[in-house]
């Protein structure tokens, strides 16, 4: 029972327990309630407040944007109005000028007009005239004709040969007057000029040659050379192109062959031969091979020795061997390659004294006769192969056109050809430079004086100084002073046109009145 009480004691305690609580904490949910409603008025009345400034602040800034836009518009509207006034106003000024100026035109067109009237008349006037001038001519025109007893034609031809005789006359005057003039003016400094570039330059010579000696230790060398039933000397001919002559000579046989490369090999093949003393047909195509190397080799050194000597650098290796080759070749018994490294030289010393460059000018003369070191294996000329040769392997055109053009067959494009014609002439015109054989010096010499003798007016032709000069002797009756300056020119021109000779001819035609009268 007690146990009971205490249960229900503690129920009714729990229970007011709990409901007190439950007072408490509604009455404290009351006052937070009320708290937070006041809080929450707060917070719409402070949030409508700030809306409104706000509002207000935005509705300042639009109607700010809004003026500022008005002034730039109002502004730029100002601006576009000043732009169109003043081209009003160049329009205006433009159709002013334009309506002076039309007045001009019309004003200088009236006085045109005027000016046809003017000139029209004075046509007519000239017509009239020129009628009675005609008229006044064929009268005495026929009587012209009745008293010379001459036609019209044949009256005009005589009149046309006496103005062209006195016009050629004129021109010779002309003519010598401004060689005279030029002359006076540049020889002293064109003789400067090559003087001083001969006397700085100097090249060896060769005699030309189509053989070659090779020295045997003794006679019974031919024997072995020559072979059982010639079989050795066969094999020879055959592997080197070379016709080998074996005669009287003692201790000595001979080389004979045009091709200068080719007589070298076989002459450096023989001499291994007889030093080897093995000699049969094997062997000799063996040497002859070995031969050939070295000769390509030799052939390259003395292309590039040439190129360093005279500073040329870049050539293709074919362009060097060709120079090389030329240091085998011969013309008028002048070495090729000592001939070409001679103008190269000589066009470097021109060319610097001239300001030109002097590379440049070197490169030209060394590679202006390289179509001789093939032309005897192509056809043409080796002007026009070396030109073709140099082309191929892609040379400056300067190059190309100082091969092709040295002796005057094509146009010069640049004053390095020139150099180069010239220096061609003063190496090959020196005396002791070359030579040639005697019945085609003959044979020149007789060519010459024919071709001089061919004109009229020639009295007597003379070749002197070994064919360098030609004296002509002409009529004095026939020919006078100044036809004189005619016919030398003439003379040269055909030299140059019909005749090939090394270095240059000089003409010079004499005309002279002699009287004789004998004492008795």
């Amino acid at each position: 029972m007690e146990y009971l009480s205490f249960v229900l004691v503690a129920v009714v305690g729990l229970v007011l327990g709990f409901g007190l609580a439950w007072v408490i904490s509604r009455r404290i949910g009351d006052k937070s309630l009320v708290k937070i409603e006041s809080q929450a008025e707060r917070i719409i009345r402070e949030a409508k407040k700030d809306a409104a400034i706000r509002k207000k602040e935005a509705t300042l800034e639009i109607r700010e944007k809004s003026l500022k836009e008005r002034a730039d518009l109002n502004r730029e509207v100002m601006e576009k109005r000043g732009e169109i006034d003043a081209i009003e106003k160049e329009v205006v000024e433009s159709a002013a000028s334009l309506q002076k100026k039309i007045d001009v035109i019309e004003s200088k067109e009236k006085e045109l007009i005027g000016r046809v009237s003017t000139m029209q008349t004075r046509e007519k006037g000239i017509e009239l005239a020129e009628d009675k001038l005609q008229k006044t001519l064929t009268a005495q025109n026929e009587k012209l004709q009745k008293i010379a007893q001459m036609t019209p034609e044949e009256a005009k031809q005589q009149l046309v040969d006496n103005m062209t005789n006195e016009a050629k006359l004129e021109a010779a005057a002309h003519i010598k007057e401004i060689r005279e003039q030029a002359e006076a003016d540049a020889e002293k400094e064109a003789r400067e000029v090559i003087l001083q570039s001969i006397y700085r330059c100097a090249a060896d010579h060769t005699v030309e040659t189509t053989v070659s000696v090779v020295t045997l230790p003794g006679d019974e060398m031919k024997g072995r050379i020559i072979g059982r039933e010639g079989r050795n000397i066969r094999a020879f001919e055959t592997a080197t192109g070379i016709d080998v002559i074996v005669d009287d000579t003692p201790e000595a046989v001979i080389l004979s062959g045009y091709d200068p490369v080719r007589r070298e090999i076989a002459r450096m093949a023989l001499e291994k031969l007889i030093t080897d003393g093995r000699i049969h047909p094997t062997r000799i195509e063996e040497v002859v091979e070995k031969s050939e190397a070295e000769m390509e080799v030799i052939v390259r050194e003395f292309g590039e020795q040439a190129c360093f000597e005279l500073g040329v650098h870049g050539a293709h290796t074919d362009l060097v061997k060709m120079l090389g080759k030329l240091n085998y070749r011969t013309s008028y018994g002048q070495n090729v390659l000592a001939h070409s490294k001679e103008v190269a030289i000589l066009c470097g010393l021109m060319a610097s004294q001239l300001g030109l460059d002097d590379l440049m000018a070197k490169r030209c003369g060394l590679m202006h006769d390289i179509g001789k070191a093939i032309d005897r294996v192509t056809e043409g000329t080796h002007t026009q192969i070396g030109a073709d040769f140099l082309t191929r392997y892609k040379e400056h055109e300067f190059v190309v056109n100082s091969a092709e053009s040295h002796h005057g067959d094509v146009e010069m494009i640049s004053p390095y050809p020139v150099l180069v014609q010239t220096a061609d002439a003063i190496s090959g015109a020196r005396p002791g430079a070359r030579r040639e054989p005697l019945e085609a010096y003959v044979k020149r010499l007789t060519q010459l004086e024919e071709l001089a003798g061919s004109f009229k007016g020639v009295s007597k032709a003379y070749a002197i100084q070994a064919g360098r000069e030609i004296r002509v002797v002409v009529e004095h009756d026939k020919v006078n002073d100044l036809a004189s300056t005619i016919l030398a020119g003439d003379i040269a021109a055909r030299i140059e046109s019909e005749m090939q000779y090394p270095g240059q001819i000089k003409v010079t035609v004499i005309r002279e009145l002699r009287t004789t009268e004998y004492a008795k």
